[in-house]
């Protein structure tokens, strides 16, 4: 009989391969990686998952989680916590706590608005129900404090911490004023978890664009934001804004900048879709090219750029999915997916993780994975999908999964093998917001729906830090 997903997570322990990061030149290649029989470890992995008694998160041996946060808590003001956690920055709090600025993806309804939950001085527009929460914990894990940050935003997606300490939050859409919503979407928002004060009267930061947003990250030496859009038809670019500010600090960025969009070529042509690439260490060279109208007041800005209904404008680098990004050693980490020939795509995967090193204008393909055909079944614990992204402290990668079937974290090391470092046992809701204490010591993620927040701990140094 055909044996279900719950059976294979039963029986089947570490999918395990290879990937580069920084100086690794050893990637997932064309063979995707194997579910290894329980009672084996992959070479360099943490070690096998663990069915969870809980039945919540699986973990390696020495490892163990707290839940710190759940939707539907009740706030220090007595409202409820919105659901559908995602993209989360972590900040040191005085004492040696942390705080967590967490976004929420809710559009135009949810269960718990963050407009109903939040001060009305940190509403950006009543008809929308997405956001942001801070949680402070003290130095023990207990919870010290837990309020909306921003209400009033659309579907907050990823977004990206600041070299100065606050959060950029990403409103995934582009919708636009009209009926319930009494003001444009699809723009980023600045959140500070240190004085709640300046999160009051919230304008967006329209030097870096309005569209479908996914995640940002900071060049902490220029300034310049790098950003992802996730979106299709035609698909979504990479977009890079340079500031007129370039001092760092809260605000900066309102003070506009230079919007652009990566043009990649390879032998001097134009690459349309990375998708196309299959050889990890592939490198192309890279170029930008200006936005004509960053606010797409009537044109949507990847469609300002050369597509099907539009072969007489500038050429741009398209992907299916482009996701999650982070800033670390010099290069802005970005990540694709998936993708599919039915949804415009050149080539099919199930991930890519890129790096653009700013110094030699070059994009580097560090990883790739295979299209998991059978993700209910034997490829239930396959790696598929990467969606968010984090730079381990300790050397290499953490990767939530966004994909088909059962989602997990998985764990990089330097020395170029995967893992399975986590696997949500509690239901097919994807891995969001992982992201590491500013001591090393805590890695936190979520799981989006119906919201949980954890604090994971444990060996983390097993892997050090080679770059």
């Amino acid at each position: 009989m055909t044996m279900s997903r719950r059976d294979l997570l039963k029986r089947s322990a570490v999918g395990a391969g290879v990937l580069a990061v920084g100086n690794v030149r050893s990637l997932f290649g064309a063979t995707p990686a194997l579910a290894i029989p329980r009672g084996l470890e992959a070479a360099g992995s943490y070690g096998l998952l663990y069915p969870d008694p809980a039945g919540i998160l699986d973990l390696p041996p020495g490892f163990t989680y707290r839940i710190v946060s759940r939707a539907g808590d009740v706030l220090t003001n007595g409202a409820r916590l919105p659901g559908n956690f995602d993209g989360t920055g972590a900040f040191a709090a005085p004492g040696g706590g942390v705080r967590l600025v967490r976004n929420h993806e809710q559009g135009g309804s949810a269960t718990w608005s963050t407009v109903a939950a939040a001060d009305s001085t940190v509403v950006y527009d009543p008809g929308a129900t997405g956001g942001t929460s801070t949680l402070e914990l003290n130095k023990y894990g207990d919870r010290a404090d837990e309020y909306v940050s921003l209400a009033g935003t659309f579907s907050n997606c990823a977004g990206g911490v600041t070299p100065w300490g606050t959060w950029l939050t990403c409103e995934e859409t582009e919708t636009k004023a009209g009926g319930q919503f009494t003001k444009s979407h699809g723009f980023v928002f600045e959140v500070d978890p240190a004085n709640p004060a300046n999160n009051a009267t919230p304008a967006p930061l329209t030097a870096l664009g309005r569209y479908a947003h996914e995640a940002a990250c900071i060049d902490p030496g220029t300034g310049t934001v790098y950003l992802t859009e996730d979106a299709g038809n035609p698909n979504g670019l990479v977009y890079r804004c340079v500031p007129a500010n370039p001092s760092p600090g809260y605000g900066n960025l309102r003070d506009g900048g230079t919007l652009t969009a990566m043009r990649c070529r390879s032998g001097g042509s134009a690459v349309p879709d990375l998708s196309v690439y299959t050889q990890p260490g592939t490198e192309l060279s890279v170029e930008w090219v200006t936005v004509p109208d960053p606010l797409a007041a009537s044109t949507s800005t990847r469609k300002q750029f050369r597509y099907a209904s539009n072969a007489g404008a500038p050429e741009a680098t398209r992907s299916r999915k482009f996701e999650g990004a982070w800033w670390d050693a010099g290069r802005a980490f970005i990540v694709c997916s998936f993708a599919r020939r039915s949804d415009g795509s050149v080539g099919e995967h199930d991930g890519q993780v890129w790096s653009y090193d700013p110094l030699t204008a070059v994009l580097r393909l560090e990883v790739r994975f295979d299209v998991n055909w059978a993700p209910d079944g034997e490829g239930a614990d396959l790696p598929d999908g990467p969606d968010n992204i984090t730079v381990s402290p300790w050397g290499g990668l953490v990767l939530c999964e966004d994909g088909d079937g059962v989602q997990h974290l998985l764990a990089v090391a330097p020395d170029g093998s995967t893992s399975l470092f986590a696997r949500n046992h509690a239901n097919d809701s994807e891995f969001t917001g992982a992201t590491f204490s500013p001591d090393r010591h805590t890695l936190f993620a979520n799981i989006q729906s119906p919201g949980i927040t954890f604090a994971i701990t444990g060996p983390f140094a097993k892997v050090n830090r080679s770059r």
